[in-house]
């Protein structure tokens, strides 16, 4: 996802102290997608590709899929910044259903269009949820998590809110560090302190945004998140790909950095209505 600017540096390394935690199962796995990824050559190929791919659309299909081959597959997209006051009627008409908006940063960086971001895509009738952008070399999971839940990372069981977003990819800050200087036992101790602070604020565990690539290396390929936490996988290449290790399901897949829809493009993995009881908890 697009970061919006830089923290302050630090080099304190975060090392929250790793505890046992129940199981919290997913209330039930979403189709398990098809493998392998590679970047769409246009947003208007990678979204009918993604789109088939997602509806269950035979392989030998793909080349000649279009949009219709997904009806019943919900778009939606992620905003920051970036994409700053959004249209969120045309967003709805061009096909958006729920949408997530980056709130924080770290503890030192909140979006500054968050609440008309937010706000205007729940008027609009998008289902809407935050995310919060992860640097774990800056202070403890618990830390961000706290700063996360007090600037527009809550919820509540609305039926209009998604669950708590945790944006844990490749350092954007440091092509030395890509695991921001943190051992792989650290990093799995860091995502479970912000996990468990959540958990604790808002009765849910976070939906894990990340890439296979990024995970497999910087937590070393660790399962113990797969069973509770939901996957929102970065894959731009056409198809879902090999998932993070311990995953055997997606429930997001964003597939795009471009589309028809501000910021970053995603589906939802299954209907309509299962969306919105993934909303509801």
């Amino acid at each position: 996802m697009a970061r919006d600017r830089k923290p302050a540096s630090s080099t304190r390394s975060s090392d929250p102290a790793s505890r046992t935690r129940s199981s919290d199962p997913l209330p039930g796995p979403l189709p398990r997608p098809p493998h392998r990824r590679r970047r769409p050559a246009s947003a208007t190929t990678g979204t009918a590709l993604a789109l088939a791919v997602l509806a269950g659309t035979a392989l030998t299909g793909l080349a000649s899929a279009g949009p219709s081959a997904a009806a019943g597959t919900p778009h939606g997209h992620d905003v920051s910044s970036h994409q700053k006051h959004v249209d969120w009627s045309e967003a709805r008409a061009n096909g958006a259903r729920f949408v997530y908006v980056k709130a924080s940063e770290s503890t030192d960086y909140t979006n500054p269009y968050f609440d008309q971001q937010y706000d205007g895509a729940g008027a609009a009738g998008l289902l809407r949820g935050a995310y919060h952008f992860a640097v774990p070399n800056q202070s403890s999971g618990a830390a961000q998590a706290r700063f996360f839940l007090r600037n527009g990372g809550g919820w509540t069981a609305d039926g209009r809110t998604l669950p708590p977003a945790l944006d844990i990819e490749h350092n954007p800050y440091s092509k030395k560090h890509k695991c921001y200087g943190v051992s792989k036992k650290k990093m799995v101790a860091w995502i479970w302190d912000f996990s468990d602070e959540v958990k604790r604020q808002t009765g849910r565990r976070p939906v894990i945004y990340t890439t296979t690539r990024w995970w497999n290396t910087c937590t070393g390929g660790s399962s113990a998140f797969a069973r509770s936490h939901p996957l929102w996988l970065a894959s731009w290449h056409g198809a879902p790909g090999d998932l993070p290790k311990g995953w055997s399901f997606l429930s997001i897949w964003q597939y795009s950095n471009k589309g028809t829809l501000p910021g970053d493009q995603n589906a939802w993995n299954g209907t309509l209505g299962q969306l919105r009881r993934f909303a509801a908890g």
